[in-house]
């Protein structure tokens, strides 16, 4: 019996450890994520998600951020690279020819950037995940550089506390 509760505790604690990423309510970093884009920045924010805006920003950004779940296999297709990026790019091409895809630098989560044209300017989008954990971080800006750019200084300043070590 003892060898039992043994067993079934070091199970919780193995189950505990690989709960996806570190928070899951982003009330806390919006004046981080505020301050990362620009001193002008404006912020609106709820438990799972993010809006940013910066009109006097160059390119004037607006993302979102928004945190779920993806669990459709996913994740697991492009950790073990039967969904490569190549493969991935493909898919953003077929939907917009300009699309470009890059993996993102995401610790102990897996994560992509994705960068295209739109109507009306460009859009870059960041797709992490973590053991079913999605965080989509979307951007709309005057052109590719300025979207680009707001995503990556944003990835780089609210990732690690998202993701956890």
């Amino acid at each position: 019996m003892r060898g039992l509760l043994i067993l079934l505790f070091g199970l919780w604690v193995q189950a505990a450890m690989a709960g996806g990423f570190a928070t899951h309510d982003l009330t806390g970093l919006a004046e981080v994520a505020r301050t990362a884009l620009g001193p002008d920045a404006t912020a609106q924010v709820a438990p799972v998600h993010l809006s940013l805006h910066c009109a006097a920003c160059t390119g004037a950004p607006t993302l979102e951020l928004q945190l779920g779940r993806l669990t459709d296999g996913t994740e697991k297709r492009v950790r073990s690279g039967r969904t490569s990026f190549a493969a991935l790019e493909a898919i953003c091409i077929q939907r917009n020819p300009g699309c470009r895809l890059s993996t993102l630098p995401a610790g102990r989560a897996i994560g992509w950037l994705s960068v295209y044209a739109l109507d009306n300017g460009a859009g870059a989008t960041a797709v992490i995940l973590r053991d079913g954990d999605l965080l989509t971080i979307e951007a709309q800006a005057a052109d590719r550089g300025a979207a680009e750019d707001s995503v990556r200084r944003l990835t780089q300043t609210v990732l690690p506390q998202i993701v956890g070590p």
